[in-house]
Order: structure tokens, then C-alpha cells, then sequence
């Protein structure tokens, strides 16, 4: 840091299993790319290339190399996955693996309809030698999935192989864990807790509101994705208490008490 400053949070050191932070790229040149290492590489884990944008943005293997150097997994986004397995074309997504030099890969069913053992097969052979994060919900508005069964399918999605479950909130933040406003689905959420250990989900959270609500219900070291390349340093700030909307979540009671005073 580039100063003291006390009662500020301790973070997980990387490479780290929680606190994580995933940043969403829809498509950034290799300058941006490079420009978004130099001020937040050291805060960001993990890198999505979202949904089917790595088969349309130029400099692919170059900007991927660029992330690994940085110590940062990427994988490309479970739309794309999608696409390939709905065109019967699994194996090839395989070999597009081995030639991008991908080591995570990440499994979803957010866009066609998969039979879950099916689904828990695929995670089972990419597991074998990359590390997966597979996704839980709809993309699609208005499709409610039951609680019990958003636990059971983590929980068969952990147990085939995942390292994370990843909760469905789409770029947009307004669909599976989230309503069409936005707001959390508390309710679904903390059953899911009570089922999940929290170290093993990584939460969407692409909208300021909901990244300070995770923060607040399972602190500072909360694993939260579809960070947008320009929001993790202030991601970053809601962490450590250093932003209006965290700002007392880290002071100790008596310096609480004089402010009030």
C-alpha cells in the first residue's frame, strides 16, 4: 500500500481460495489488457472471458499469455461451452483448451437445457486436468429455481470436480440470485449458506449495491465475480472500509463511539 493507515481489514494472500476476485473482460484490447494489470493486477484472481467474446476479439492468445504472466486463471465464459456442446463439438472445445493453454474451464447450463448428470460428466473429465468453475441458474428472467434445488445441484457440482460454483447473475445483475431489480434474493441465498460452504461459491455481483450487500453478509473476503475491469480498485476500497458505504465496517467500537459523540 502506499501508506499506513490502521484497522484496516487483512485480505487472503494470493494465490488465495476465498476473497477472490473476478474480473469480467467482454473484449479488451492488449493495451487495456495491459493497462488494467498495471493499477489492479494485484487485486484481481481470476479473469472471464465473457460469454462468446473470445471467438471475435483480436490479440486472443497474446492478451491470455499477458493474464497467465500476471498469475491470473482465465477461462472462457460458459456461453461459449454452451456453444459448443449444443453443436455436439465437446471434444473440440477440449483441443480449443489445450491450444488457447487454458488450465480453468468453466461449465454452465445458463443458456440450453442439460440434464445435470450430463452436466456433472463434463465437469468430472475437465476436472481431471484444469481447474473448473461451473455455474448454477438461468440467464434467462423470470425462471425461478427452488432453493433445495440450487443446493443439491452445487453441491453434485463440488463433489464432480469444481473448485467453485459459481451463482447465475448474467453481466447484468438482474436474473438468478437477484431480482429484476437488482436486489438480492435473500431468502434463497441464505438457505444457500446453510447448505454451501461459503468458500466454495463465487458470487456475481457486477452492480456496487450487491458487491457491498455479499460484503456485509460474509465480509471482507467474500469471493465475487463479474467485477467490471474498471470497478476492481473500487471493489478493492469496499473491502478494506475505505468507501462511504463500508466505511464503519472495520473500526474498532470506541473510534465508532467518538464519531458519534
Amino acid at each position: 500500500m502506499n501508506y499506513d493507515l490502521p484497522h484496516i481489514p487483512e485480505r487472503s494472500l494470493k494465490p488465495r481460495n476465498n476473497g477472490l476476485t473476478m474480473m469480467m473482460d467482454k473484449g479488451l484490447s492488449i493495451r487495456q489488457a495491459e493497462d488494467f494489470l498495471s493499477v489492479s493486477g494485484n487485486y484481481t484472481d481470476l479473469i472471464k472471458l465473457g460469454f462468446g467474446t473470445s471467438y471475435v476479439t483480436p490479440g486472443l492468445e497474446q492478451k491470455i499469455k499477458l493474464y497467465h504472466e500476471a498469475g491470473m486463471k482465465v477461462y472462457l465464459g460458459g456461453t461459449l461451452f454452451e456453444a459448443f456442446v449444443v453443436r455436439n463439438m465437446f471434444d473440440d472445445y477440449r483441443k480449443l483448451l489445450d491450444k488457447l493453454k487454458l488450465e480453468c474451464a468453466e461449465v454452465s447450463d445458463g443458456s440450453i437445457v442439460m440434464n445435470h448428470d450430463k452436466k456433472c460428466e463434463y465437469i468430472n473429465i475437465l476436472s481431471k486436468d484444469r481447474t473448473v468453475l461451473s455455474e448454477v441458474g438461468s440467464k434467462e428472467a423470470g425462471i425461478i429455481i427452488h432453493p433445495a434445488m440450487w443446493i443439491s445441484m452445487m453441491n453434485k457440482e463440488l463433489q464432480a470436480g469444481s473448485w467453485k460454483v459459481i451463482a447465475e447473475a448474467r453481466e447484468s445483475g438482474n436474473v438468478g440470485i437477484y431480482r429484476a431489480n437488482g436486489n438480492a434474493h435473500t431468502l434463497l441465498i441464505n438457505k444457500i449458506l446453510a447448505k454451501v460452504k461459503k468458500d466454495d461459491i463465487l458470487w456475481e455481483a457486477p452492480q456496487k449495491s450487491q458487491q457491498v450487500w455479499f460484503l456485509k453478509l460474509l465480509g471482507h473476503n467474500a469471493n465475487l465475480g463479474n467485477i467490471a475491469y474498471d470497478d476492481v480498485i473500487p471493489l478493492e476500497t469496499l473491502r478494506l472500509g475505505l468507501r462511504g458505504d463500508t466505511f464503519f465496517s472495520h473500526l474498532p467500537i470506541e473510534l465508532k463511539e467518538k464519531v458519534d459523540q
